[in-house]
């Protein structure tokens, strides 16, 4: 992780930004009100998949040369848009992420903005964070003369992972430079939350989401006629232990004061009704908030898979994925940034965010420059805004996008502020 762990006296004592400033800002989202719904919209209504977004990344890219941004250099992982916005004052970097892609489901909800791509729409609202980060773009370009130093704007492609055999994502934007040319001191996101009323937003300092493995398990018997089981080894069977031992391995082999998430999603074996299985492949997820226990975990499903295959006469492959690390939140960033954020939502709207097991890989970002990412609500019961994210009912009370953008220009503008030279 970059940076330690204690307060410095800076963040120990750090403030909102001037009042000029946050009036200044507020007036000008306001402003921007039509154009972030539009843009959202727009961008949900064309939705593309991971390494796929040819369309939206236009639609960037666009934006940000009529705002006059300084630097945009385009298709970095794939189709990601790195922008380098100059203030007119000397000073530091810092960087703001915001994903583009989107997810394959297909949409239920009838809106007048509803995906015209078959079996893909916008289900964890990335067209909302892309909207927020032109959005802060906008903002910044108007009052370039009082920013110290220069914000970098990532459009992140592959959030979602990539498919199969592909590269993509914060990883592959790091391996190619993303981070350099000029390095941010920091780097800050944030994520829509529907869980979290509309108006609020939180962050949680230190471990904020979960590492996530994929892994990838077959079972190997041996074939025979049903009639003579004793000649061969089940692999349905066999599988069948494997996966109720499992959840042994979380309920009895782990700490009950870890959160630990794992789980067999999907299996397929056997050819024929009258024969014992010869294989049967599994795919499931492992999600941890601590490398000690994530380790521990890998060790005993190995282990349990082991004993049972030998105990039946069968043998086993079990391989693991890393998907994204565990997210970590700079304290010294979440203690600058937060009154800020007090600032521009109102004490009575500071979200609580505890831990999750959603991976996120704005860890990786996180792993290279200290990181900041906020939960920012989107959710609206009264207006039936209330499913999670990944669900083909999704949506977001597009108030958050005014919340949203107003509260990460200002947070971009503190840090400036308070690390001019």
């Amino acid at each position: 992780m970059p940076d330690d762990l204690s307060l410095d006296a800076d963040a120990a004592a750090a403030t909102g930004v001037p009042e000029n400033q946050s009036k200044q800002i507020a007036t000008l989202v306001e402003a921007l009100r039509p154009t972030l719904i539009e843009t959202r919209r727009d961008i949900h209504k064309h939705p593309e998949l991971a390494n796929r977004e040819v369309r939206t990344s236009q639609v960037v890219i666009e934006r940000l040369r009529e705002l006059g941004v300084d630097q945009i250099r385009t298709n970095v992982a794939g189709h990601g848009v790195v922008a380098l916005l100059k203030g007119a004052k000397p000073g530091p970097v810092v960087a703001m992420r915001a994903d583009m892609d989107a997810l394959p489901i297909t949409e239920t909800r009838d809106l007048p903005y509803k995906s015209t791509v078959p079996g893909v729409m916008h289900a964890c609202g990335h067209d909302a964070h892309t909207a927020i980060g032109l959005g802060v773009a906008a903002v910044l370009s108007q009052i370039r003369d009082q920013i110290h130093g220069a914000v970098k704007l990532l459009f992140e492609p592959a959030e979602e992972s990539p498919p199969p055999g592909e590269e993509g994502g914060a990883r592959l934007m790091i391996k190619e430079g993303a981070l350099e040319n000029p390095r941010p001191a920091a780097i800050f996101g944030l994520h829509v939350s529907p869980e979290i009323e509309v108006g609020k937003l939180g962050c949680r300092s230190g471990t904020a989401q979960a590492s996530l493995d994929g892994f990838d398990i077959t079972i190997r018997g041996r074939p025979a006629f049903v009639l003579r089981p004793e000649q061969g080894a089940d692999a349905i069977a066999v599988a069948a232990q494997c996966v109720t031992a499992l959840e042994l391995v979380r309920s009895r082999g782990l700490s009950t004061f870890e959160p630990v998430l794992l789980n067999i999603g999907w299996m397929h074996g056997g050819e024929r009704r009258f024969s014992l299985a010869q294989e049967v492949k599994m795919e499931g997820c492992l999600r941890t908030l601590n490398e000690e226990v994530r380790q521990r975990a890998m060790a005993l499903l190995r282990q349990t898979l082991k004993g049972i295959t030998e105990a039946n006469g069968a043998t086993f492959e079990l391989n693991f994925t890393d998907i994204t690390a565990v997210l970590y939140n700079n304290p010294r960033l979440v203690a600058g940034a937060m009154p800020v954020v007090r600032q521009m939502v109102g004490q009575a709207n500071l979200a609580e965010v505890a831990a999750r097991l959603g991976g996120e890989d704005f860890s990786y970002f996180a792993q290279v420059v200290p990181g900041c990412f906020f939960r920012l609500g989107c959710g609206n019961a009264r207006k039936g805004i209330t499913a999670p994210i990944h669900s083909p009912d999704f949506d977001l009370d597009e108030e958050c996008l005014v919340v949203g953008a107003r509260t990460m220009s200002a947070v971009l503008l503190n840090y400036l502020n308070r690390h001019a030279q």
